[in-house]
């Protein structure tokens, strides 16, 4: 029994919230209002860096809690970090919702926020540069951009990046690595503009 008892207290420290979760498990609300203060922000900027749409981020960012009230009878402590298994629950939500709609999303959506002390020029760069960036990581495909979303935006190590997209780190490897030569060739013919 010490064994075990001394496992969920190294798997606690490691994951602070696999506690919450185990609350949330057993019907506890104010668990997952917790869970929900922590990441609904983390949510919904990867989100939004998927759909392009502040408002479907929004909505997809509930559905991630909805479906982790619903499914927290199934989670199975240890395999992955609460975290990390949320952002895959929010990636399978994504990944449904764009399937269903192929929707145009705004090109300025959320990547690069524009210093409102810039001059008038420079605000329109930047702009024009999110848009850029936005564009060529819309014409990603689905499991590169989010490679590239979860790693490079939401700072997420390569190995809970992998957990969260179900493959091995090599293999979030070699979808990062051809995400960003694609992103390099995008961005480099329109460099020019960009200047």
């Amino acid at each position: 029994m010490a064994v075990s008892e001394s496992s969920a207290r190294n798997q606690a420290l490691r994951d602070p919230d696999v506690r919450l979760m185990l609350e949330v498990r057993d019907d506890n609300a104010a668990a997952l209002e917790e869970l929900m203060l922590r990441y609904q922000g983390r949510l919904v900027t990867v989100l939004e860096q998927l759909v392009g749409n502040r408002d479907q981020a929004e909505d997809l960012a509930q559905e991630v809690f909805l479906r982790v009230w619903k499914v927290a009878p199934d989670w199975r402590e240890g395999e992955a970090k609460v975290e990390t298994w949320m952002h895959r629950v929010a990636l399978n939500l994504c990944y449904d919702r764009l399937r269903r709609r192929r929707e145009v999303s705004d090109p300025e959506a959320g990547l690069d926020s524009v210093d409102p002390a810039a001059s008038a020029p420079d605000g329109i760069l930047a702009r024009q540069r999110a848009a850029a960036v936005r564009s060529a990581l819309d014409s990603l495909p689905e499991r590169q951009r989010a490679a590239i979303v979860l790693c490079h935006f939401q700072e997420l190590s390569n190995i809970d990046a992998a957990r969260a997209l179900d493959v091995s780190v090599e293999a979030l490897e070699s979808l990062l690595a051809r995400g960003r030569r694609a992103l390099k060739a995008a961005l480099a013919a329109r460099a020019g503009d960009l200047m």
